[in-house]
């Protein structure tokens, strides 16, 4: 197929109305965000008209506290890696025999990020309106609110501010370092300040009564322990793991690992410094051989220093977690649109060959920058790949590219692997022409 593409003329997109699914501002992601809204909202409208949250007696407190735990229960452990790992299972279970429409629905599970922001955003709500009832109550009320407490309220407030000003996606693109730290030492303070604020909830409010037993009898300590677990999980597994670093070339690294052997479609984060930064990267599993491969290219300062200083050992930490390209089961066939290092999501289905294929790969000097172990590894796996040197012949139009493979080998979906602004791009063109498209999400 090297003359894929070769005169094929993009259709119009579909009517506005019968597009508006794949629009990005309606993508499932944000009808989950909006869903999560909607229902805090109702709570909301109910709690005004009929309950009685603004009396003075103190009875708004329990109330405002229950649904910040419940929102912030659904913002972290939508989040947990065994729970991620569930719901791709549970979604890919689905028999490909099953009406397109269905299986095209189901692998937009990985937009569960949807879930985690409007939980979050809510929880942070409910707690400006717990804050403020508090104040209320010192001020006007009976005065169940301690001083101490007040505080303690004061600076989670603020903590958790901080948190949901670092992942407004301008700030988080631009300085994501300050993001992924933010997120996590802010993000250990707000749980050790919920501590602080159960127990003295607790111990102010039962001062007869013996602790251990009046947290026994609370929700909120048990929900409390369920998220600490949730969230302590991943580093309960933290360890140092040895690499071996093969450089075919100055833009990139192959690690390999034998520490464990993960499923197709995951993902490994690893560090050489764990308390300060991790990145991400696709494993690539061989059937039959122990361990995986990362191909990781100069894509920052991180990367950058991986590849010039190649170290012996990295931290890892947590389980492998699906990720995107794990959806491809619930198609009969599927066209993957990867570039650069994106390759590397893409080699283990390459390599597994679960479903049929078809690659487009566009890159700068495949073999020089990756090696020709690499290039026949997938050409043999995939003889009719097509892989675009765009140092040879400039960047190729993808989308076009995309849609003439679709026409071509009849596949069912489009899963892109590249940069945000490609991914959007070719996801957005093609949705819009009715072809079921797929790719990251770079949410918080």
């Amino acid at each position: 197929m090297s003359g894929l593409g070769t005169g094929t003329v993009l259709p119009p997109r579909r009517a506005l109305w019968r597009r508006l699914g794949s629009l990005p501002v309606f993508s499932v992601y944000n009808r989950l965000f909006v869903l999560v809204l909607t229902v805090n909202l109702a709570a909301l409208g109910y709690g005004l008209t009929a309950g009685q949250w603004w009396s003075r007696d103190g009875v708004a407190l329990p109330v405002l506290s229950g649904w910040v735990t419940a929102n912030l229960s659904l913002a972290i452990l939508i989040r947990q890696q065994y729970l991620i790992n569930l719901l791709f299972w549970l979604a890919t279970r689905a028999p490909v025999s099953w009406p397109l429409a269905v299986r095209r629905s189901l692998a937009k599970v990985y937009h569960f990020g949807g879930l985690h922001s409007g939980g979050a955003v809510a929880a942070i709500a409910w707690f400006t309106a717990l804050f403020g009832s508090m104040i209320w109550d010192r001020v006007a009320g009976p005065g169940t609110v301690s001083l101490p407490m007040l505080g303690l309220s004061a600076s989670l407030l603020g903590v958790l501010s901080l948190v949901a000003i670092m992942a407004l996606p301008r700030i988080r693109s631009r300085f994501h370092n300050g993001f992924e730290r933010t997120h996590r030492f802010a993000g250990w303070t707000a749980l050790g300040l919920f501590w602080a604020m159960t127990l003295m909830t607790a111990a102010h409010r039962h001062p007869q009564a013996s602790l251990l037993q009046v947290l026994a009898d609370s929700t909120s300590f048990w929900m409390l322990m369920l998220l600490t677990l949730s969230i302590a999980s991943p580093w309960m597994r933290l360890r140092k793991v040895p690499v071996k670093l093969v450089k075919p070339s100055s833009h990139a690294v192959i690690a390999q690992f034998d520490h464990l052997t993960p499923f197709t479609g995951s993902s490994t984060a690893i560090s050489r410094n764990p308390l300060w930064e991790w990145h991400s990267f696709a494993n690539i599993p061989a059937p039959g051989e122990r361990g995986f491969r990362l191909i990781i290219s100069r894509a920052g300062d991180w990367t950058g220093r991986l590849i010039e200083e190649p170290p012996t050992h990295v931290w890892v930490k947590g389980i492998t977690t699906a990720g995107v390209a794990h959806i491809e089961t619930l198609f009969k066939s599927v066209v993957y649109v990867a570039t650069g290092s994106g390759i590397g999501p893409v080699l283990p289905h390459l390599l597994a060959q679960q479903v049929p294929i078809h690659l487009i790969w566009s890159t700068r000097s495949p073999r020089l920058t990756y090696g020709d172990a690499l290039l026949d590894e997938i050409l043999q796996a995939r003889p009719d790949a097509h892989i675009w040197d765009t140092t040879v012949s400039g960047k190729p139009d993808l989308v076009t590219l995309a849609y003439a493979a679709v026409q071509a080998t009849g596949a069912e979906a489009v899963i892109c692997i590249s940069n945000q602004t490609l991914t959007e791009r070719v996801v957005e063109e093609l949705e819009a022409r009715g072809i079921a498209a797929y790719g990251a999400i770079w949410d918080s």
